[in-house]
């Protein structure tokens, strides 16, 4: 797996304070990173007529891919996964650029959805972001239910790619 990058930023005291902890992927991961994987598709699976294998091997496609993808074309991504007392919660891929802190990949399982873990974490990367002088830029799927939460963090779209948006949170120019 090579040498895992250093952190971009850390968890907040909110997250960490109440046992969350964020720490390098390993390959013993590959499990529950295909689970999740699969859970953040269900939506859009659910309206095919394809039989359970079908979207299982799907899935499982996609996620070989994309992973591939993630390691081979970003150089210097942290590949952490999210852990609530010692149970894999979700994942945060975050790639340090010289401009910006590029989340590639933020999730959580089903059950730990809704409760303010996302927004705090992407907090916390904005913050991590404004101290070292950068933005924060993501690209969010045009369907997916997460995009009202990076507007209302913030995000802007500046690019529309295909079935993606870029989108970009700026830190604010400081005040004199």
């Amino acid at each position: 797996m090579g040498t895992e990058p250093p952190p971009a930023f850390e968890l907040p005291a909110a997250l960490s304070s109440q046992g969350f902890t964020l720490r390098p992927e390993t390959d013993d991961d590959l499990p529950f990173l295909r689970a999740l994987y699969a859970s953040t598709r269900e939506l859009e699976l659910a309206i095919t007529d394809w039989s359970a294998d079908q979207k299982f091997a799907f899935c499982n496609s996609q996620f070989d891919a994309q992973r591939h993808h993630y390691r081979t074309y970003i150089q210097n991504c942290r590949f952490d996964v999210l852990e609530y007392r010692g149970e894999r919660v979700g994942r945060l891929y975050l790639e340090p650029r010289l401009t910006q802190l590029n989340i590639v990949d933020i999730a959580l399982m089903p059950a730990w959805r809704g409760k303010g873990i996302g927004t705090t974490i992407i907090e916390a990367v904005k913050q991590a972001a404004r101290q070292s002088g950068r933005g924060v830029c993501i690209f969010v799927e045009q369907f997916n239910p997460a995009l009202r939460l990076y507007r209302r963090l913030g995000f802007s779209e500046v690019r529309d790619d295909g079935p993606y948006f870029e989108m970009e949170w700026v830190p604010p120019a400081a005040v004199n």
